[in-house]
């Protein structure tokens, strides 16, 4: 049906809680038509998934029940859709049934640890339509099917709270649970901790949705279910706290249409992240008004609904606006979108809630212009023209020291709310969106995984002179002006060319294979606005190989990647070979380029066919240089919405100017709307930080192994 848009009510997006309903009882009835006849399974169309059919049917029925069972405990007429999954309770955990008819148990495969957890959260919502209904023989099934989950091993990442969810369910009804299996899985939780309400997904430097969608919405739905239990509820200030830091972060990771940060694995799940913000409406949050809850949340799911999400035929497929096997993990099946669902969290709250009947409110990203540092994953965030991009100095998905090759889901050097890292074969060995990579004689590009963080920040500068000057001049010599604020982020990877072993599971990280070390590469960027300088020091090159040599079997070049851009048209330019140097990918809407500020640049495009999820073909420009070690290179790369020639400040002077001294350098940056700003950063080589003076800004990480499963 074509619900109307309501923009007294919802001003920003014209969305009512009658739209959420619409969504959900239109993916509801959906998956019902593809359910199995003793209603235990749904089985999708398309290929099977990675785990095999039997678990694609249990993933199926899990999945969309979350859908079902949020209609229900918000609106007690709505239950008739959780009727039918009723029946599928009844069969689903019967161990004597053929696995083909019902569900696959916790002990057979531990996909379905996965699917326990949604399956005991919707049983503790919906408890009075659903558990209180079910006669003793059911109950017992579902305890028996629950109780496998006891002392069963799990992946050391998010699914810790799948465990917890299920045993507090099991507590809450009696049944069987451990003790030691609590105490040990909230202890891990606490590993996962790190600052300002950021978790990372288990161990290394895995920071995605993940964080939001699993660590900051379980634990205050885990302290719900036992609301008399003291030490449970000993709990809830603490994880409110970190829920309340993390929202302000979540929101600002939405693009002002809508669009999510294009960041992290299993983006199959699409509006899942929705639910971490609900949760600040479920436990009555102060970071966010209700108002500004529904205005994120509706923009996520309005901003997929006009992509076609859901299709036609109403199914959640596997990519983001429409099927695109590659975005699935190696396991992901027809089901497995179905997460979403999780999405959906908003409607287990009363049409009477404050979140459903206040006005819509808007965001910090509806204000204009900001950029903001969020330390603990590395990154930076830059609002401009419609688009949020994210600079990105913490986050690879390895640990510290890692050799293998980088997930474009995770280690690029940018994302943003606009543009799709590229995902083809060859983006998984040969990096150059987002990128600064070492190429050796036969076109190898090196890998920065395992790279050292060095700090993340926002500041003014210091005073600057409102004309360029000589980097060696003293700022106070001339009348200051007022810098803009910029946000400033380093790293220093071991560059490092890897070789593919020839079996890899994709699980979110770079490939896995022999490694080769290639050089030392120190970056900084300065993000304002829709630009970032970045600067560049090769700081060595492994023994043999020679940045300047002339010998091609000895030769190494750098090169600088800038934003991918995708359409059925794009324009590319290129100019140079000199220190102004620029290359340029141009759709309808998207302006991507990378100009050279410093040194001799060669200019390229590299266009990629079925590369990306929005569409085909990719294009993303890139400046090649021969650089000596210690030398500084800088360019600019920019991602815009206006073409140069609409915007007179592209061809205005720009530069950086780096000076050096024994312990900081001093960066004198012109804008291109020719705004000045200068900053001092310290790199501080034995402690592994970067700060401007006299502040150091630490990024703290804990760096063990790194692990993965399905979700």
């Amino acid at each position: 049906m074509v619900v109307p848009l309501d923009f007294t009510l919802s001003p920003l997006t014209g969305w009512t809680r009658d739209h959420w309903v619409d969504l959900a009882e239109t993916l509801v009835s959906t998956a019902q038509h593809f359910g199995s006849e003793n209603h235990a399974r749904i089985h999708f169309p398309g290929a099977v998934g990675g785990y095999g059919h039997d678990v694609d049917g249990t993933e199926g029925f899990a999945r969309t029940l979350l859908a079902a069972g949020m209609l229900a405990a918000g609106d007690p007429t709505k239950t008739t859709p959780l009727q039918w999954y009723a029946e599928g309770f009844r069969t689903g955990p019967d161990p004597t049934l053929d696995i083909s008819r019902r569900w696959v148990r916790p002990s057979e495969h531990d996909q379905a640890k996965v699917e326990a957890c949604s399956l005991a959260l919707i049983l503790h919502l919906t408890r009075p339509y659903l558990w209180d209904t079910f006669d003793d023989s059911t109950q017992n099934k579902i305890i028996d099917y629950f109780a496998e989950w006891i002392h069963a091993p799990y992946p050391k990442n998010n699914w810790v709270w799948f465990r917890l969810i299920v045993q507090q369910f099991m507590r809450s009804v009696g049944g069987p649970w451990s003790k030691d299996d609590l105490e040990e899985d909230l202890a891990f939780n606490e590993s996962c901790y790190l600052d300002h309400g950021w978790y990372r997904d288990g161990e290394g430097r895995t920071f995605d949705y993940y964080c939001g969608w699993v660590f900051q919405v379980y634990p205050l739905l885990w302290c719900d279910m036992l609301p008399d239990d003291p030490e449970t509820q000993l709990l809830r200030p603490l994880f409110q706290s970190r829920l309340d830091a993390y929202l302000t972060d979540a929101a600002d990771l939405i693009g002002p249409d809508g669009s999510m940060m294009a960041q992290g694995r299993s983006l199959i799940y699409r509006f899942a992240q929705a639910s971490a913000l609900w949760m600040g409406a479920y436990t009555g949050s102060d970071s966010l008004t209700p108002g500004q809850v529904r205005r994120a949340t509706s923009g996520m799911v309005k901003h997929f609904a006009e992509h076609n999400v859901p299709d036609k035929d109403g199914i959640l497929t596997m990519g983001w606006y429409g099927p695109w096997r590659k975005l699935a993990q190696s396991y992901s099946g027809p089901g497995s979108p179905y997460w979403a669902c999780k999405g959906l969290l908003g409607l287990a709250l009363p049409a009477t809630h404050p979140v459903w009947t206040a006005t819509e409110e808007p965001l910090p990203i509806d204000g204009g212009d900001f950029v903001k540092a969020i330390p603990v994953p590395g990154w930076l965030l830059s609002n401009s023209q419609g688009i949020v991009r994210l600079t990105n100095h913490g986050t690879d998905h390895a640990h510290l020291g890692d050799d293998r090759a980088d997930s474009p889901l995770y280690a690029r050097l940018g994302y943003s709310t606009a543009t799709f890292p590229l995902l083809d074969a060859k983006a998984w060995n040969t990096p150059v969106d987002q990128s600064v990579c070492l190429i050796d004689a036969q076109g190898r590009a090196s890998h920065r995984t395992g790279f050292t963080p060095l700090g993340t920040w926002v500041e003014n500068g210091i005073p600057s002179p409102a004309e360029p000057r000589d980097p060696s001049t003293s700022a106070e010599s001339t009348t200051p002006s007022l810098s803009p604020r910029v946000g400033i982020a380093a790293s220093r990877a071991q560059a490092h060319w890897v070789n593919p072993a020839p079996t890899q599971f994709l699980h979110g990280s770079g490939y896995v294979g022999d490694s080769a070390l290639a050089g030392d590469i120190t970056v900084i960027s300065l993000v304002r606005g829709p630009w970032e300088v970045r600067c560049v020091r090769l700081e060595s090159t492994a023994s043999g190989l020679d940045s300047t040599s002339h010998n091609p079997n000895a030769q190494v070049h750098l090169r600088i990647g800038g934003w991918p851009v995708t359409d059925q048209e794009i324009t590319s330019t290129t100019s140079g070979i000199d220190p102004r140097g620029v290359a340029r990918a141009e759709t309808a809407t998207l302006h991507s380029a990378v100009y050279a500020l410093s040194g001799l640049a060669e200019p390229g495009v590299e266009f990629r066919e079925e590369a990306s999820p929005l569409g085909t073909p990719s294009a993303v420009p890139y400046l090649d240089f021969l650089t000596n070690p210690g030398e500084w290179t800088t360019v600019l790369i920019s991602l815009t919405t206006v073409s140069p020639q609409d915007n007179p400040g592209e061809n205005a002077r720009i530069a950086a100017d780096i000076a050096s001294t024994e312990t900081h350098l001093v960066i004198h940056v012109v804008w291109p709307d020719a705004q000045v700003s200068e900053h001092i950063v310290r790199l501080e080589q034995e402690t592994g930080t970067t700060s401007t003076d006299p502040t150091t800004h630490p990024v703290p990480h804990k760096e063990p192994s790194l692990k993965g499963e399905r979700q």
